[in-house]
């Protein structure tokens, strides 16, 4: 794995550049841009980045949320929080005249209901969460179903992504409902069934859950596509399923927070990522599908038919794509403190 120079905010909100500099705030997740991208940016444009990583959605959403932003220039949050920011007056419009490889983004994943006329999101990937497993210790026949993360043989063997809706989102679908359910008994239900299964979850990560699978702490579990595929390429014997019942997709946007400081920066910036050549790098390395059209037809074949990348149309259509669930996010969240404190 190449390194990553990333530089980790000890404090809530970034230093601030002294005066004259030209210097662009990045707040990223966890090993989604490759280091040569950040690089060539700033060679072209002369701005520095400070770079700085999250975890999960909720983690950056409470950073934003105090700080309205104020510090952080560029932000990639999943579809349902782009929805949420926006509702609470967390982002800045933007300026889609001053993005001119806005023409270079897929029409299908643009004005969708979390952002009408993408007015303050641009999509940066699309992935998916489903299977991953190790086919020296699990047959391909027993990761075919989300149920099967329920196997006896599992226990202690699993890991889970550090992510709330996702993990509730398990539970709800094998009770036979959406992952963007808001009764409150459905996801009780959903509870019940994930607490059953944590006997056999090893760990929770959000950082990188392909390691356990990598240090063999973990047989299998639920990962994000992309997490599988820099996985395999470390250790082909890592492979990723689509569960019969339907994977869950989303959306990652990059979003400019109402307080940031460098927005004309950060525009620059949004405009850099959607150049082709960069949206391909971007998928050669960290293994999202970009939403950027004509990188996807600048793709070798190879990496244009994986489908840990680009999942067959009929795996698509039995997924779902996540949305924001409203207040009901409140209940989520209850059962998650519960299941991860064991009470």
């Amino acid at each position: 794995m190449k390194k990553w120079t990333v530089i980790l905010c000890l404090l809530l909100v970034p230093a601030l550049a002294s005066a004259g500099d030209r210097t662009l705030f990045v707040y990223n997740w966890t090993e989604y841009m490759p280091d040569e991208v950040l690089t060539a940016f700033e060679e072209k444009t002369g701005i520095n980045v400070v770079y700085s990583t999250y975890d999960s959605n909720e983690s950056m959403y409470a950073k934003v949320k105090l700080t309205r932003g104020k510090g952080y220039d560029v932000v990639f949050p999943s579809t349902y929080f782009v929805h949420k920011m926006r509702k609470e007056g967390l982002l800045s419009p933007i300026d889609h005249t001053s993005l001119a490889n806005f023409k270079h983004l897929d029409p299908v994943l643009l004005d969708k209901p979390y952002d009408p006329g993408n007015t303050y999101s641009i999509p940066y990937v699309w992935g998916s969460t489903a299977l991953a497993y190790n086919k020296d210790q699990v047959a391909p026949e027993k990761m075919r179903s989300w149920k099967d993360l329920w196997r006896p043989e599992f226990k202690n063997r699993l890991v889970m992504n550090d992510d709330v809706r996702e993990v509730l989102g398990v539970g709800l679908i094998i009770n036979g409902f959406s992952v963007n359910d808001t009764d409150p008994d459905h996801i009780r239900m959903a509870y019940e069934s994930i607490r059953s299964l944590m006997p056999n979850i090893r760990v929770f990560s959000g950082d990188s859950p392909k390691q356990p699978l990598l240090n063999l702490e973990a047989w299998a579990g639920m990962v994000w596509n992309g997490e599988a595929y820099m996985a395999a390429q470390d250790f082909p014997a890592i492979q990723y399923a689509y569960p019969e019942e339907g994977a869950i997709f989303w959306v990652d946007s990059m979003v400019i927070p109402k307080e940031a400081r460098n927005k004309k920066e950060a525009l620059a910036f949004i405009d850099f990522i959607l150049e082709p050549e960069n949206a391909l790098l971007v998928c050669e390395y960290i293994g999202y599908a970009p939403a950027n059209r004509t990188a996807v037809s600048m793709m070798p074949e190879e990496l244009k038919n994986n489908p840990t990348i680009f999942p067959d149309p009929e795996d698509v259509k039995k997924g779902e794509f996540q949305t924001d669930v409203g207040d009901a996010i409140l209940v989520y969240e209850r059962y998650w403190e519960r299941l991860k404190t064991g009470l």
